[in-house]
This record gives C-alpha cells, structure tokens and sequence, in this order.
C-alpha cells in the first residue's frame, strides 16, 4: 500500500511587502470555527485526504497488533489503575476523585466526614460511552453542597459545556452553558457562579456571571479583557470569599477580585498591569498575600497588602528576594503560609507562622525529588 501523498495546491499571500507561497494552506479549513463546533462541515477533500492518512497507518501498523497489546498489557501493569486523589474536606463532606480498574476517566464523588460509604455523583466512564470522545472539564461542588457543576468537550474541539448535577438524585439541571474554559467559581449563596466564556477565536477573553435556572444568553458579562494577546482565567480565592480573575501573558499580568458573597458584585483591581511584572494573590483576614517578580525580583518575593487598599503602593515585603531560589507557588493555612521553592534545581516546602515568622522546612529521605507547585502560576 503506497502512502498517501498530500496535492500541492500553492496559495500565496503579501504581508509587508513579502509575498509567501504555501502549498498546503488548503489543509486548513477556511471555516475553521464552524468545525470546531461541527467536525461533520469539514471539507471534503480534506476530510478525504486525513482518512487516507489514517487508513494508511493502520495498514501500516497491522502486523504489531499483538505486540501493541503486549506493550499496552505491560505499561498497565506498571501503573496504578485505580488511582485516587487525596479526599478534601469541607464542610460535612470529604470530596474526592478517582479511577476505577481499567477506566479511563475520572470518578468524582465524597464520603461523609463521620464516615460512611462513598457516593459518586459524576462517573466518567459512563459519560464516555455517550460519545464518541469525552473529556473532563472542571468540577466543583456549591457552598451548599447540593450541587456539583461540571463540564465536558464531547468534540475534542476544547469547548467545554457546562452542566449543573444534584447530589441527592443523580439528575442534571436544566442549566447548559456552552463554549466555555471549564471551570466556574460558586457565589457563597449556591445561586449563581461565575465562568470563562471562549470566543471564535478560542481565546479565554470573557468573565460571566450565570443564575441558576436562567438561560445562558440572560448571562452577566462582568469582565472582557481587551488584549486578545492575553488570556483569561478565574479561580477560587484561599478564604474562598472572592472569585480571582486573572489575566497576562508570559510576561505581564494582572488581577482583581469580585465578592462572592453579592450576587452583582464587579471585579475590583488590585494593580493596574505594569510590562515586566507579574503577581498572584491569596486573601486571609483583611491581608492579601502577594507572589510578586516586582522590583526586580526575578526569582519572586512575597509581600503582604491590605485588602482595603491592594495597590503597589501598599506592598510591604514579607519574605525578599534572594537571587537563585525561584518561589515557585504559595498556600495560606490557618496561622501559617507554606511556599514551595527551588534552589541549585532541588525543590523544597518550607513552613512560616504567621504569628512570630518563624519558618521550618520540610524534611525529605531523598535529595533528588519532584514535587508538585502549590499555587497557580501567575502567568498561567
């Protein structure tokens, strides 16, 4: 069987005076946003030549079915099949996620805090078997426990469909939300949350407010960023009292903050985006806490402002710089704050109470080791 040779159809454009011929720019569908949206209104011919691609590898590959098998056979056996996730504790529930022998996708449920069996309220394999691709978004469950949105892409397109589940039966809301990010993050009333809406272009540009039992074109846009250079991202505040709604590039960024406890709060700046400096915030009290590059601090610093008045203005330097130990995430706790940091490449946790600054770090059997960052990067 021959392989499949991709027709040269040359397509020529001018910018800056520069005329550049391809001849494969026919492979990308002119209507490209439909298809994401639609894979059936792909074109034809390109649709023909990817099946030939793929009708070719699998020819190809044939004669190592059983060795794939094999291989596949041996990695599963090297692995955790039914991985789980550490249980968080809120309220009178532990929440959790895990795979069951031979699944693929994510079980989400919780156990209660006294003790008790675990109730699943979203199995991803069986949602899988509904389409022909599925993936997990974000899930979260409401302040009050009763709910738990979460979201999928049933296309591999990277749109993701929200949906709102009742813990007590099973049963999704009426509630679909499509084209978003993923993730929301829950007002403290249970009544309403707030999402990241993708636009044609697939960038994260806008912020929406979504009620409970409401259409999606009745949504509240409570932010749009206006440098499609830049991308877009919400997340739930330490003290869970505020939605974060961050934004940047790999270079700049910037964030503000909307009360969840009012139902039509706007997002409040803490520092107006200045080229160069990037920063994360988590709130405790009336005190926000700051990871910051700031002032030249190319390895990061931590700083503390208040919440009334966050502006740079206010900084005041909590943990300084020091050249060649990289903060790389942060984490407040009752009385203490843990960041995780790096220095001559080994990654280390180190404790401070908040109370008299003291800090200790934690101690590990290995030098070499990997651990996992704490915090979301501030250009993420």
């Amino acid at each position: 069987m021959k392989p499949p040779i991709a027709p040269r159809r040359p397509s020529r454009c001018t910018l800056h005076g520069i005329t550049v011929t391809d001849d494969y720019a026919w492979l990308k569908d002119e209507k490209w946003q439909e298809v994401l949206r639609d894979p059936s209104l792909l074109d034809p011919d390109i649709r023909a030549y990817l099946e030939s691609e793929n009708a070719y590898a699998k020819a190809l590959l044939a004669p190592t079915q059983a060795l794939q098998k094999t291989l596949v056979a041996e990695m599963r056996g090297r692995i955790k099949e039914d991985d789980s996730g550490v249980p968080t504790a809120d309220g009178p529930f532990a929440y959790l996620w895990k795979f069951r022998d031979g699944g693929q996708h994510q079980l989400i449920g919780r156990t209660p805090r006294g003790g008790g069996d675990v109730q699943i309220v979203l199995d991803g394999d069986a949602l899988a078997k509904a389409s022909d691709y599925f993936k997990f978004g974000g899930t979260r469950h409401s302040p009050d426990h009763r709910l738990e949105a979460w979201s999928a892409d049933l296309r591999g397109s990277e749109f993701f469909t929200i949906r709102i589940r009742r813990w007590d039966t099973g049963e999704d809301l009426p509630d679909v939300l499509t084209e978003t990010g993923g993730g929301v993050v829950w007002g403290l009333d249970s009544t309403f949350f707030y999402y990241v809406q993708v636009d044609d272009n697939h960038r994260p540009l806008k912020v929406y407010r979504h009620r409970l039992g409401t259409a999606q074109a009745d949504d509240v846009l409570v932010y749009e960023e206006k440098d499609i250079g830049w991308f877009t991202h919400i997340e739930e505040s330490a003290g869970r009292r505020f939605c974060i709604v961050g934004g940047g590039d790999h270079d700049t960024s910037e964030q503000s903050l909307i009360d969840l406890s009012l139902p039509d709060a706007t997002p409040r700046l803490i520092a107006p985006r200045e080229k160069g400096v990037r920063y994360s915030v988590a709130d405790r009290g009336d005190e926000l806490y700051i990871l910051t590059n700031s002032d030249g601090a190319v390895d990061f610093r931590i700083v503390t402002a208040p919440l009334a008045a966050p502006g740079r203005a206010n900084w005041r330097e909590l943990v300084p710089h020091r050249p060649g130990t990289y903060i790389l995430g942060i984490e407040l706790f009752a009385g203490h704050l843990v960041r995780l940091e790096r220095a001559n490449a080994l990654p280390s946790i180190v404790i401070r109470a908040l109370g008299d600054g003291g800090e200790h770090v934690i101690a590990f059997d290995e030098t070499a080791r990997r651990c996992c960052s704490m915090a979301t990067d501030p250009t993420a």
